[in-house]
């Protein structure tokens, strides 16, 4: 029992230490190659070659940040969409919700860019939120007039197909070289982030992660059912506009940046809840957060590295890798139903 109750702590001190090594990767790997003597020279301030400085502190490091952050929002983001859906197969690429906002984001560039102005970062986010919240507003009015959960997965599918069909006849017919080069983030890239962009990320995954560790105790009791939470003081009605806003405003802040990222928000939470045999929420948003922040951080270092000089999207990585995840867990579901 105090084995079971307790397998958390090394999966999550596991977690932390492959994140360090995945770091480390990230920050020594590349067309040019830095001794990780020399990486800690330069995190620390001591002077070094001036390129190599740039290197690590001006393009991986941002980078680095950046994959981190958002791989831990999607993962969040989906397992409170899970949560919510009271299903494993629910998460923000899954249900069409990267797509929305994805399709918003691009929306807001074309406008932007076409008339010479520059999109601040702000706006893409609002903009990544207010699509989240159509997409997500689309599959809710779904699920008032269907209840079995695999149709309503399907329909968030072809949601994300209209609205990457419609983000991509934007891209594709844009006339303004700049927005041609929109194609990168729209197919879901970590490339060419900076530290503004890391930290305003930053500023806005870190306290939507917090308030959901916050309302881990009722999100605990909502677990166990609506009349129970009820019985127990909880506001479900709230409690559940706040997993929708808190999930849509995590996964936008990182579609709003890196694009759609497939397969983090379904599959790691799965791996998380199968590697701890946990259902706490306190215990599994930290958790679902570093195994997000690894795997995107994974998965964005062999982008950038298994063919280099030519660079893929981290999405077609975390796809290749993660939906065999996904599929395993949906024919596990379904035989466990049937038995």
């Amino acid at each position: 029992m105090t084995d079971v109750r307790k397998r958390w702590i090394p999966v999550l001190i596991g977690l932390i230490l492959a994140l360090a090594a995945l770091v480390f990767w990230n920050l020594s790997a590349g067309s040019t190659k830095i001794p990780v003597s020399r990486i800690l020279a330069i995190l620390a301030g001591r002077a070094g070659e001036k390129s190599e400085a740039d290197v690590i502190l001006k393009i991986r490091l941002p980078r680095i940040l950046c994959a981190l952050l958002a791989g831990g929002a999607l993962s969040v983001s989906g397992y409170l969409l899970q949560t919510f859906f009271a299903n494993p197969i629910a998460g923000p690429y899954i249900l069409g919700i990267s797509s929305g906002a994805r399709l918003f984001v691009a929306l807001v560039m074309v406008a932007f860019i076409s008339r010479g102005l520059a999109v601040s970062a702000g706006a893409q986010i609002l903009a990544a939120f207010a699509g989240a919240l159509l997409a997500t507003g689309f599959v809710l009015l779904i699920s008032l007039r269907v209840r079995n959960m695999s149709v309503l997965v399907v329909c968030g599918i072809m949601i994300g197909y209209a609205a990457s069909a419609v983000t991509d006849l934007l891209v594709t017919f844009a006339d303004d070289s700049n927005i041609v080069n929109l194609h990168n983030w729209s197919q879901g890239s970590f490339s060419g982030l900076n530290m503004t962009d890391a930290a305003l990320m930053a500023s806005v995954i870190v306290p939507a992660c917090t308030a959901a560790l916050l309302l881990s105790k009722p999100v605990g009791a909502y677990q166990l059912g609506e009349n129970l939470a009820a019985s127990l003081g909880v506001h479900v009605r709230w409690l559940r506009a706040a997993l929708i806003l808190l999930s849509s405003l995590l996964s936008a802040t990182a579609t709003a940046f890196a694009g759609p990222v497939s397969f983090v928000g379904i599959a790691v939470p799965h791996l998380m809840k199968t590697a701890t045999a946990e259902a706490r929420p306190l215990v599994l948003i930290p958790v679902c957060f570093f195994g997000g922040a690894a795997v995107t951080l994974a998965c964005d270092g062999l982008a950038r590295l298994l063919f280099a000089p030519t660079e893929v999207a981290a999405s077609s990585v975390s796809a290749v890798v993660l939906a065999p995840v996904v599929v395993a867990m949906m024919i596990r579901r379904k035989g466990a139903r049937r038995d």
